[in-house]
């Protein structure tokens, strides 16, 4: 017998032109699926949920995140860019995981993000061994979220230096095999390369013509700090024929203006990760010069060692960052702002239906739209810090926070209702996480900026 919930009477922002928004609508899910979106659905034999004073809309789409990191969450709260990379790649924590260390940092990583309404991520993951890769992919399915789990290489050896020609783990066709033989799961498989920027051009090439022989978005950093200012490496992947709409690009702060037409026009993503830029070093948010150029950004999170793991915060961080920008443009000719020039509406679209087409999910989710999976979420109104809701995108995009988040359903299944997480013993989540972010302690040395012993 197929499983129905009722959504009644909620503020829905749908997400999908063609449909809109609605003051007050219902939204049927029967099974895993989007069955309506309309108001006043009278609909027998269904769950019931009582949507009044809430915003029902999709669940968001972080398309970066390193989530293990989870289990050294608030530990890079002052870190620049050299000394994370220092602490998690070079001589790294990230060594440290043994298997059950990886299950455990992804379990909470991918609780966390479910319990602020992330329904999606792109886990950007560093791979040690068969046994780690095993068990990260088991942290996430036992968590219930959606994920595109990236496969990549260590941090160790010569993965920063430019002339390396590792590539990803020959395990990687036997993840495929056995994990993704069908694209028709809550966990997907990509991989996550260095790029031609930290890698030597053949092993990028390779990298990226194995992700097309294995049909999965290939992820890469690029274009951030002071390594990729000079590269231009999105033109010569263009004149190589490697562009496409398989390639997600990680942060591109510092390219140059005309690559950023080069991608867009391809069809390639951008994940712009806002408040870790500014903070680490990474240089401004690229929002406003890819949309300059046709395209449209998408919003990562990206290390919750040095922020929260809520695209609330993301969202406000894009917003401001890009208004700021044009608006101190706007200051210097000796005018004032008038029309701000980017809306909370895009961001919103930022944050769910681009970040699903980035991450190649958007014929399932990333809009409420019947025949498309029920990752949504029900965001209270009757809070304090939100009522009452005179605009409800900019009440999201804004003001709301994740302790707002009420219910949250992946593919039709509710994985948190009245503010609680289901069918996961927090208590034992939190004996995991506690007892290997012990052990990794016990292993490592964390040095601050001037290689002193912080910790």
């Amino acid at each position: 017998m197929s499983k129905r919930y009722l959504l009644k009477n909620g503020c829905v922002l749908s997400m999908d032109k063609s449909i809109g928004d609605f003051k007050k609508a219902d939204v049927l899910i029967v099974d895993s699926i989007i069955a309506a979106v309309q108001p006043n659905l009278d609909v027998p034999d269904c769950e019931v949920i009582d949507a009044t004073d809430m915003i029902v809309m999709p669940g968001f789409v972080d398309t970066h995140r390193h989530v293990w990191e989870s289990l050294v969450r608030n530990i890079g709260a002052d870190w620049s860019l050299p000394v994370y990379l220092q602490n998690i790649y070079y001589n790294s924590i990230g060594s440290k995981l043994r298997p059950n260390d990886s299950y455990a940092g992804n379990l909470l990583g991918a609780l966390e993000a479910l319990d602020a309404g992330v329904t999606t991520l792109l886990d950007w993951s560093m791979i040690y061994s068969p046994d780690n890769t095993d068990e990260y992919i088991r942290g996430l399915q036992d968590a219930g979220i959606r994920a595109v789990f990236a496969l990549g290489v260590s941090g160790e050896g010569e993965y920063w230096s430019r002339d390396s020609k590792l590539t990803v783990p020959e395990d990687v066709r036997r993840v495929k095999q056995q994990y993704f033989s069908s694209d028709d799961q809550l966990v997907t498989m990509g991989l996550a390369i260095r790029g031609p920027e930290f890698s030597h051009w053949d092993a990028s090439v390779h990298e990226i013509q194995l992700a097309r022989e294995l049909d999965v978005l290939c992820s890469m950093h690029l274009g951030f700090g002071s390594w990729g200012a000079d590269d231009r490496s999105i033109e010569k992947m263009h004149k190589a024929g490697l562009l496409g709409p398989d390639l997600n690009f990680v942060h591109a702060n510092t390219m140059g203006y005309d690559e950023y037409k080069l991608l867009a026009d391809s069809g390639g993503s951008i994940s712009v990760t806002p408040e870790i830029e500014m903070m680490m070093g990474h240089g401004y948010p690229a929002t406003g010069l890819f949309l300059e150029n046709g395209g449209t950004p998408t919003i990562g999170i990206d290390v919750v060692t040095s922020t929260g793991g809520d695209m609330f915060s993301q969202m406000k961080f894009t917003l401001q960052a890009e208004r700021s920008r044009i608006n101190e443009t706007i200051l210097a000719s000796k005018n004032m702002p008038g029309e701000l020039n980017l809306s909370t509406r895009q961001v919103l679209e930022f944050a769910t239906v681009a970040g699903a087409k980035a991450l190649r999910l958007d014929r399932k989710i990333g809009t409420l739209t019947p025949g498309k999976e029920a990752d949504l979420i029900m965001i209270r109104t009757t809070d304090l810090n939100l009522f009452p809701v005179n605009d409800p995108v900019g009440a999201v995009v804004q003001f709301a926070n994740a302790g707002n988040v009420d219910s949250v359903f992946v593919s039709g299944r509710p994985v948190k209702r009245g503010g609680k997480l289901l069918h996961v013993d927090l208590d034992h989540v939190r004996k995991l996480a506690r007892e290997s972010r012990d052990y990794i302690m016990s292993q490592y040395t964390i040095t601050n900026a001037q290689g002193v012993g912080a910790l």
